[in-house]
């Protein structure tokens, strides 16, 4: 996508949720995260690249000791439509023995978390536990339900605070919908 479509997709876009509202859904997650899994010293797994603004913002609201790590998996790329899971880094740090934590930007259908889920207890941790700052109404059922949610949206294309629309955007304060998605 040029800059110039890349400028008019934004200023046609819809915000969903203002930066101030994410900011504060992202504290809030931090004082449920804290209150739920402190004491365990988790291993947080950020999902890159889309977890990358939602961590950077929630890692130094949590104030308790824990160890920081990625994966990298994908099923999107720079499609606006799923396909087969490709994990491309897993953890170097050892999972097994331990409460992990993991952070995605958001949960559409829920496949890539499901996996991510069966991945990491496959590799041996105790406890999991996945955070998105945006789950997405699909109206159905998903295979996995987040312990902890920044924001709901409507079943929309979303972009913003760590997603992207064709690769961009991610660098956004605020969540925006495509017009017309």
């Amino acid at each position: 996508m040029d800059v110039d479509k890349a400028k008019r997709l934004l200023a046609e876009s819809d915000v969903l949720v203002s930066a101030a509202d994410c900011a504060a859904a992202t504290a809030r997650m931090a004082r449920e995260i804290s209150g739920a899994i402190g004491e365990a010293a988790p291993l947080v797994l950020a999902v890159m690249g889309g977890a990358t603004v939602f961590a950077g913002q929630l890692l130094p609201q949590l104030a308790f000791p824990l160890e920081f790590d990625y994966i990298h998996v994908s099923r999107y790329g720079d499609k606006t439509r799923g396909g087969a899971l490709t994990w491309k880094v897993e953890p170097s740090t050892q999972v097994a023995g331990r409460t992990v934590l993991v952070l995605d930007d958001i949960l559409d259908e829920g496949a890539t978390m499901a996996e991510i889920r069966r991945r990491v207890l496959a590799m041996g941790a105790t406890r999991f536990f996945c955070a998105v700052f945006c789950d997405k109404d699909i109206g159905r059922d998903k295979p996995i339900v987040p312990d902890f949610v920044g924001i709901r949206v409507v079943n929309r294309y979303v972009f913003g605070y760590g997603m992207d629309v064709s690769g961009l955007w991610r660098n956004l304060p605020a969540v925006h919908a495509v017009a017309g998605m």
